[in-house]
Parts: structure tokens; C-alpha cells; sequence
């Protein structure tokens, strides 16, 4: 099998599809097909109202080892950011296109061309070596991009109820910097959002001793809040971080003190902090400033970490036989749904294209990386199941 090959032509079957988050727009019914031929047993589990309908599947292919075998997963998300302004794309975005060694297209780094690259390793692999002693799976959705209330969440939870065991994870986010890889990520920070109400009293400005201007009360809680030191983090992890995105107040016109000030603000955070502890620090912050306030917590995502061991150095070996570069270990980067599954999987790691580009116009990936990555996907199913 032309691994090169193969995989550029998935993914351009792939991009073709307008599968902007819940719409799977048939990429799994593609991707299961191909699996089925060899060998997989899939199932499609549906979540969500009918105004948001998620697609996911679950697709194996069990070893000749039985339950006793490894279980390997490959993990991912067909759905795609939303465009943004066409005009601004040189191509449509949905029409796979090429220029300079680049494959063009939304969702061409993340993550359909993982996705693609996943499959044709598997399907390659499964032709060499049809009596291989582990299992492998195929954990995809169709809410990543979105509120992943859905996705890969549910199928965790059905998982979870079936007692089936994982115990490797290979989630295709788009993990490199410069070069292919150059970077596995073997963990992720917590996210924990808050949403504070400064309350005060309105009125004119003309006569501030009859009002209370929240937007005056916040500002030196706020500046304490943006100066204060976490944690220092770990080995593994940053120090935790603490930033506002939004800041709400005032009716609109010139002469009124507002009656509220809303801010919002995350904490990305180690595992040297828990919720619990960024939670109560903040409460005394506010209650030592003598502020009214009202205080909701959204907890995005746990952090997780996998520690050094055999799926690193399988991933780390595989990379070094492909491209000869030494990965490097990292948890740098947002969320992802390895949140959840590491909830069920003691192993995960997150290895995909260069990441420049995801999300923005005109998002691309190095043709020449296609086939590489394919083979590197293939070298951690020889090292861990075969």
C-alpha cells in the first residue's frame, strides 16, 4: 500500500465534506466503511437535541489475543471550525486544493488529515499482520470544535458502562511546532471559567454619593487578581495562569454609573493547583475587598498527564524511525477530548501535523508530511500490539 498516497486521498474525501461542528456530514460513515473492510465492528452512537445532533463512532477490531490483548485507540473529531469570511479564503475552503506542497482546505490540520492518516496506517497495518495479539479501535466525533457536551464524553460514559478497557490513546490534534514531529503532547492543563457580577447601585455621575459604581470597586480586587502567583507548576506543567477575556458595564450613555460590572476571566491550571484551591482563593480575594458579587464557576477540563513510559517511548521510537528527530514531551496548548478519555485510559498522547495554521483562513498542511505520519501512526501499532 502507497501510504503517501492513500492518505492524501482520504483526506481530500475528507475535506470535501462541509462537516462545520455537529454536522459529521457523512466523514464517519466514510471512515467506517474503509474500517469494516477490514475487519472492524463499528457502532454509531447519536447525542444531543435535534437541533444539535452529534454523530459519534466506535469502531474495533480485536486481536487474536482476545480481552487479554492491548487495546489500542485512535482518537479524533470529523467536525470543523465555521469558515469565517470566504472572501478572504483563495479557495473554497471545502474544495481541497494545492499550492506550494500544501493541501488547502478547512479541517486540513485539524483533523482530517490525522484522521486520514489513522485509518490507512490501521488498514495498512492490518494487511501485514491480520493475527496481530492486541486490539485496535477508533474513538471519533463530531463535537470537539463545539460544546463537546456530546462527543467524546458520552461515548467515555458508554464505554465505561460496557467495562471496556483502554489501555493506549492516540488522539490526532495537531501537536507539532516546526517540523513533523518535533512534539507529542503527553498531557493538557484544567480549564476552570468564572463569571463574577460586581454588584452596585446606578445613578447619575453627577452625584456619586448616591450611586456605587461597581466598575471603581473592581479595580483593585482586579489588579490583585491578574498580579497573583498560583503555583509555580510541576516537572510536567507551567505555573497555573489566570486571564480575563471579557469585561461588561454601563447602560450605554455617558452620565449614568452602572448598576453592574460583569467580568470573565480562566484559569488554565496545573496539576500543582485544584479547583477547589483557585476557587477558595478567589472568594477571599473578594470578600477581603468588602465586595457584593455574585460568582459562577464552569469547570472546563481536568488536566491529565501520562506519565514517560511505554506509549511515549513507542511514539518517541516510531517518530525517530520515520522522520529521525527526537520529540519532544509537552503539555503546552489548550484542551482536547484526551480530557475524557484519560478519565478511562492510562496512556494517552496527542500527535499530529504542524499546528500554525488550525482554525485560521486558508488552513493547510505539507503534503509531503501526509505519508510520514501515516507510517508513524503504523510504527506504534508494530511496538504495542502487533
Amino acid at each position: 500500500m502507497d501510504l503517501q498516497h492513500e492518505t492524501l486521498r482520504l483526506a481530500e474525501q475528507l475535506i470535501a465534506r462541509r462537516s462545520v461542528t455537529p454536522d459529521d456530514a457523512d466523514c464517519q460513515q466514510l471512515i467506517g466503511e474503509r474500517l469494516a473492510a477490514c475487519g472492524f465492528e463499528l457502532q454509531t452512537l447519536q447525542s444531543g437535541p435535534e437541533d444539535f445532533r452529534v454523530t459519534n463512532l466506535w469502531a474495533i477490531r480485536r486481536g487474536s489475543a482476545g480481552s487479554a490483548g492491548k487495546l489500542l485507540v485512535f482518537a479524533g473529531h470529523t467536525d470543523v471550525v465555521p469558515t469565517g469570511p470566504l472572501e478572504r479564503w483563495t479557495n473554497d475552503p471545502f474544495v481541497p486544493s494545492h499550492r506550494d506542497g500544501l493541501l488547502f482546505g478547512r479541517g486540513a490540520a485539524d483533523m482530517k488529515s490525522s484522521l486520514a492518516a489513522m485509518v490507512v496506517a490501521a488498514e495498512s497495518f492490518v494487511a501485514a499482520q491480520a493475527q496481530h495479539a492486541g486490539g485496535i479501535a477508533f474513538l471519533l466525533t463530531s463535537d470537539e470544535e463545539g460544546p463537546a457536551n456530546d462527543g467524546t464524553v458520552r461515548v467515555v460514559e458508554w464505554l465505561r458502562e460496557q467495562g471496556t478497557r483502554l489501555d493506549y490513546c492516540v488522539v490526532g490534534e495537531p501537536s507539532c511546532v516546526g517540523v513533523l514531529g518535533d512534539m507529542i503532547k503527553h498531557g493538557r492543563r484544567g480549564s476552570l471559567s468564572a463569571r463574577l457580577v460586581i454588584h452596585g447601585v446606578q445613578g447619575h455621575v453627577a452625584y456619586p454619593q448616591l450611586a456605587d459604581n461597581p466598575i471603581h470597586r473592581l479595580g483593585a480586587p482586579l489588579a490583585e487578581l491578574v498580579a497573583m502567583r498560583w503555583d509555580e507548576g510541576n516537572e510536567h506543567f507551567p505555573p497555573t495562569s489566570m486571564q480575563v477575556s471579557n469585561l461588561h458595564a454601563g447602560t450605554g450613555a455617558g452620565n449614568v454609573i452602572p448598576g453592574e460590572a460583569v467580568l470573565d476571566f480562566n484559569f488554565r491550571y496545573s496539576t500543582a493547583s485544584t479547583p477547589e484551591q483557585l476557587k477558595q482563593r478567589v472568594h477571599e480575594l473578594l470578600d477581603r475587598h468588602g465586595l457584593r458579587y455574585t460568582l459562577a464557576w464552569t469547570l472546563g477540563g481536568l488536566p491529565f498527564l501520562t506519565a514517560p513510559g511505554t506509549l511515549t517511548d513507542a511514539m518517541r521510537a516510531s517518530i525517530r524511525a520515520v522522520t529521525g528527530r527526537e520529540a519532544v514531551l509537552s503539555t503546552t496548548g489548550g484542551t482536547s477530548d484526551g480530557r475524557f478519555i484519560a478519565q478511562i485510559c492510562p496512556q494517552l498522547v496527542e500527535l499530529g501535523p504542524i499546528n500554525a495554521s488550525i482554525h485560521k483562513i486558508d488552513e493547510h498542511v505539507a503534503v509531503a508530511d501526509l505519508g510520514p505520519l501515516a507510517q508513524i501512526y503504523r510504527g506504534v501499532l508494530e511496538r504495542l500490539i502487533a
